[in-house]
């Protein structure tokens, strides 16, 4: 014999409160006091009820919740973003709910299609950032936005600005003093060759500093970083760098601890640096000069683009982009006991920015 269906009539009904009152306590909580919404909640552990999705979908509604497809859940990037746009869709009243694509396209795609199925109510997606990356086509009703992305496509773009880090940090080299400065890291997406063409500005305004670059070492192995330290630091003096730039904080991190396995002190005989401010690899024995991490910022301003497309819509526009929208955060250096600013010392391009939420 079938169960039958627990309604939101049951709950308003066992909790003693109206029918709107339950509605407003499952789209809207802060509209409902907290007494109430306890007495609702445990009305609805009792019965059992759940809220029927697919009727909302058969009926043409949204679900206020926002779909979050990363690339993947390995490094501190991506935690970042997931914490930024859960922040910002929490304070406009929506959810987020959040599918990893192991660094698969296809997988990546899959999710895609699942959430645009759901009547979600938008859609951030965080490319594997490769070389020659194109933005998918998707469901013109759907506000879509692209992560850690630049494009000149009609679309929704918020990225980081890959080439200002590498700038960035190389400029701190040049004036921490450094005359031999040694970049590792292979230069596998096109997030490191931005970093890299930043790099080269540098180098190329700076005749009179010696710039070495390797292309070797993975981004997220920092075994690949020990043994590219150890080899720097077995080099004679006169060949040795006195500044290391690696291209992610793994491998800088990496760097220092073969550097210092061959008895190299850091900073005294050699700085090091990394670009991508990734608080997950920030373990090193001497604290790491990096970039302020930009994932949290973009994940707020990713959540903010839809926001803007779902107004556009209510107003009866057309919500499909027809233009290239792109907003690019801008990196702020965060300089460190390794290139001998002291293990607590920092610098902005504008101090008036409280990054505390961005680690």
């Amino acid at each position: 014999m079938a169960t039958r269906k627990v309604t939101i009539s049951d709950v308003a009904r066992e909790a003693g409160v109206a029918l709107g009152t339950v509605s407003n306590a499952l789209n809207h909580p802060e509209k409902v006091r907290p007494s109430t919404l306890k007495i609702i909640n445990e009305a609805i552990a009792r019965l059992g009820y759940a809220p029927n999705q697919s009727a909302r979908m058969l009926a043409g509604g949204r679900v206020n919740v926002f779909g979050l497809v990363l690339s993947n859940l390995e490094h501190g990037l991506s935690l970042q973003i997931a914490n930024g746009a859960n922040k910002e869709a929490q304070k406009h009243g929506y959810g987020l709910l959040i599918a990893n694509a192991c660094n698969d396209d296809l997988i990546s795609t899959k999710y895609l299609r699942y959430f645009l199925g759901t009547q979600i109510s938008g859609i951030m997606v965080l490319p594997f950032n490769e070389y020659g990356w194109e933005a998918p086509v998707v469901t013109p009703s759907t506000p879509t936005v692209f992560l850690d992305q630049r494009s000149g496509n009609n679309g929704y773009y918020v990225g980081a600005d890959h080439k200002a880090q590498g700038r960035l940090i190389a400029q701190h080299a040049v004036d921490c003093g450094a005359q031999r400065i040694c970049v590792i890291g292979r230069n596998t997406f096109a997030t490191f060759g931005g970093r890299l063409r930043g790099i080269e500005q540098i180098s190329t305004s700076n005749p009179g500093v010696e710039f070495e670059f390797i292309n070797q070492g993975a981004w997220n192995k920092p075994t690949d970083g020990f043994e590219l330290g150890r080899m720097l630091a077995q080099r004679a003096p006169e060949f040795r760098p006195d500044f290391v730039i690696a291209l992610s904080d793994v491998l800088a991190t990496g760097a220092m601890a073969g550097l210092q396995s061959c008895h190299m002190r850091i900073p005294e005989d050699i700085k090091i640096a990394g670009c991508d401010g990734n608080p997950l690899a920030w373990s090193g024995s001497v604290a790491l000069t990096t970039v302020a991490p930009p994932g949290y910022e973009i994940g707020r301003q990713g959540v903010q683009y839809l926001i803007r497309q779902i107004e556009t819509d209510r107003r009866r526009e057309s919500a499909f982009p027809r233009e290239n929208h792109q907003v690019t955060v801008r990196p702020f250096l965060l300089a460190r006991a390794s290139t001998g600013a002291g293990p607590n010392a920092s610098s902005f391009a504008d101090p008036n920015v409280d990054i505390s939420g961005y680690l």
